[in-house]
């Protein structure tokens, strides 16, 4: 009688929650249509003539007239102006601005000048939730160019249900700023800096990695091999084998990272489980040669590359795709 007791309490505030939360986003939802009417008018009187001045004396009438409510102030509806002047004429943003907090808005309108790197940062914070400050992170970060730039075989191998999932689970380039290493170091050295700094390894990877083992024993034939790290991913249901090199990428890493994928599906992975994808991180790479190095094979492969700096080359800017390239794949990404 307890237990049943205990359940339907949990349930009623599991209700109560779910309430609470639909009752913030509809609220959020007024707000912000709020601002973007405020932002149309200014920016409709500022085309009509009128001085800079109005708004200030507006900013100063609105404050007096509700003193209970912020937002008023002559920063803030400036910011209004802004996010109309340049969301109203981008047909894929405007439905969007109603999906997050004002804050987060200002953020990535400030920070992200691209359009189809302010509808990134928008569905990642909603489909994650990220807050503020995490949001500031990833636009620092450049997770817009990482994941634009992947290359992965996903698109070509994996099931419909998990691929564009996949996709966005790995970057193009990963930061590991937090490593003490020497001017020179071993893959070993490499691999034991990681672990000895999980915690922060795993937040760079992103959501949902959990860690399994390094130096993951596989046995085929009477013979011992090694992953390098064998990791968990709780929204792919899958294992993800990575294999570290210091060096550059060659085409060869991709036939000893197939082996360890087939022998993981066939030992390791559990039933319930969806097969195991693989990770090459390596020094640096040659995005040609990972190219042709990924059109063949059934086997799922992402290759990319890590850096000790927390400063990302400016090459990123140069090579991303096309916008319809991107906008092709924000949708893939983000459609789940």
């Amino acid at each position: 009688m307890e237990l049943v007791q205990q359940d339907f309490i949990a349930e009623i505030k599991q209700k109560n929650r779910s309430a609470q939360y639909e009752a913030l986003k509809v609220v959020n939802t007024q707000l912000i249509n709020l601002y973007w009417e405020i932002g149309k008018s200014i920016a409709e009187k500022q085309t009509e003539g009128w001085g800079k001045a109005i708004v200030p004396e507006l900013s100063k009438e609105l404050q007096n007239e509700f003193p209970g409510v912020s937002g008023f102030s002559t920063t803030n509806l400036w910011l209004m102006a802004q996010f109309y002047t340049e969301y109203q004429s981008v047909e894929f943003l405007q439905p969007l601005v109603g999906e997050i907090s004002w804050t987060k808005h200002v953020t990535i309108l400030n920070k992200c000048k691209n359009n189809q790197e302010r509808q990134f940062y928008i569905l990642a914070t909603r489909k994650f939730g990220w807050t503020k400050n995490i949001l500031i992170h990833q636009i620092e970060n450049k997770t817009f160019e990482r994941q634009m730039l992947g290359q992965t075989n996903f698109k070509d191998v994996l099931p419909d249900t998990i691929k564009n999932q996949a996709v966005l689970a790995i970057k193009d380039e990963y930061t590991f700023d937090f490593l003490n290493l020497s001017a020179e170091y071993s893959e070993s050295e490499l691999e034991q800096a990681l672990i000895q700094n999980i915690r922060a390894f795993l937040l760079e990877l992103g959501h949902n990695f959990t860690f399994i083992g390094n130096q993951y024993k596989l046995q085929v034939s009477d013979k011992d091999y090694s992953i390098d790290l064998l990791l968990f991913h709780r929204q792919l249901q899958c294992l993800i084998a990575i294999d570290l090199k210091i060096g550059d990428f060659q085409p060869e890493y991709k036939g000893k990272m197939e082996f360890y994928l087939s022998v993981l599906n066939d030992k390791i992975k559990l039933p319930h489980e969806n097969e195991a994808i693989g990770i090459i991180i390596c020094k640096s790479k040659d995005r040609t040669i990972v190219e042709y190095s990924l059109r063949t094979g059934n086997l799922p492969i992402g290759v990319a590359t890590y850096c000790t700096s927390a400063i990302l080359p400016e090459k990123y800017q140069d090579i991303l795709p096309s916008v319809e390239e991107i906008s092709e794949k924000i949708q893939q990404y983000f459609s789940n």
